[in-house]
């Protein structure tokens, strides 16, 4: 067996909003488009990653919040109704997806040794996150391409965001070694935001373009900021400055897709490619890929 390799890794955020303003047949509500910026950011990352003939996707959510370990799929199969429990009005949406059983299991046991709690969800009712599920279609509409889906562990909320760091550095070396030793091309899907402070009350069209703005100038530089680094390969300054950036911008990476993506990939020093910034609802989103199959 070939050794396996990450080659890519996507700062992939999860707004259902975009999938809300595609209109895919799989989601029920209907609207008449919008945050454009984004859903075109994700076209051009979804050509690259798409070219790149992966084997597997895998995805770190938030929204799949486990208080002990680090949980995974461990069925081939899982479907069912993935509703937003904040924006239900925005995303019903009807999933059937098939997972890569052999790398996530593999990941599993990695993941022990490694020191931690790693659990298997095999109930075959378990129904998957919208998180996981918005962002899989964004990069890969067709659903043609098995995934691996690994729980967003609460470390980071229960003890500190420091703590929250060195598990998923753990995580992301366990990702990695799981991936080289079943001889997989995988990429690596961070569904997480970047400033994560948002309005409260949305407009009585929740795609007019015209109420969508970043929810504060302070917000914005940190996004900026931390998008420097990335742009610049300066991966190792930025996992430093994540737990201030935490702090200051409610970021949803405190709940460690990005922490774990960069561990995966070695902490790349090469920069990465911003496909598209925008804001949905106030937050700051960010389309980052890092191509690590020529680097």
């Amino acid at each position: 067996m070939n050794k396996g390799k990450i080659i890519a890794g996507v700062l992939a955020p999860h707004p259902p909003h975009l999938v809300y303003g595609e209109n895919p047949k799989q989601n029920e509500p209907k609207s008449e488009g919008g945050w454009e910026v984004l859903r075109w950011g994700y076209e051009r990352c979804r050509k690259n990653i798409l070219a790149k003939k992966p084997d597997v996707l895998i995805v770190h959510s938030p929204h799949w919040n486990t208080i002990v370990g680090h949980h995974v799929l461990g069925l081939e199969k899982f479907s069912g109704l993935s509703v937003d429990p904040i924006f239900p009005h925005l995303f019903r949406y009807q999933y059937d997806l098939t997972v890569d059983v052999e790398l996530s299991l593999a990941i599993s046991e990695e993941i022990k040794a490694k020191g931690m709690i790693a659990k298997v969800m095999k109930n075959p009712d378990f129904r998957v996150d919208y998180g996981t599920i918005t962002t899989l279609h964004l990069i890969n509409p067709a659903w043609d391409l098995p995934i691996v889906a690994i729980s967003a562990n609460n470390s980071p909320y229960y003890f500190s965001n420091e703590v929250g760091q060195k598990q998923m550095m753990l995580l992301g070396e366990a990702t990695r070694i799981a991936v080289e030793k079943t001889g997989k091309r995988a990429v690596l899907l961070a569904s997480n935001s970047l400033s994560h402070r948002h309005f409260t009350k949305e407009s009585e069209i929740p795609e007019d373009m015209s109420a969508e703005h970043v929810y504060s100038h302070g917000q914005y530089l940190w996004d900026m900021t931390v998008l420097k680094m990335m742009k610049e390969g300066r991966c190792a300054e930025l996992l430093a400055t994540l737990p201030e950036f935490i702090d200051m911008a409610s970021a949803e990476v405190k709940a460690g897709a990005l922490t774990w993506m960069l561990s995966a990939l070695g902490i790349p020093d090469y920069p990465a490619e911003v496909h598209a910034y925008g804001t949905v609802i106030g937050t700051g989103n960010a389309v980052v890929e890092w191509d690590n199959d020529t680097n």
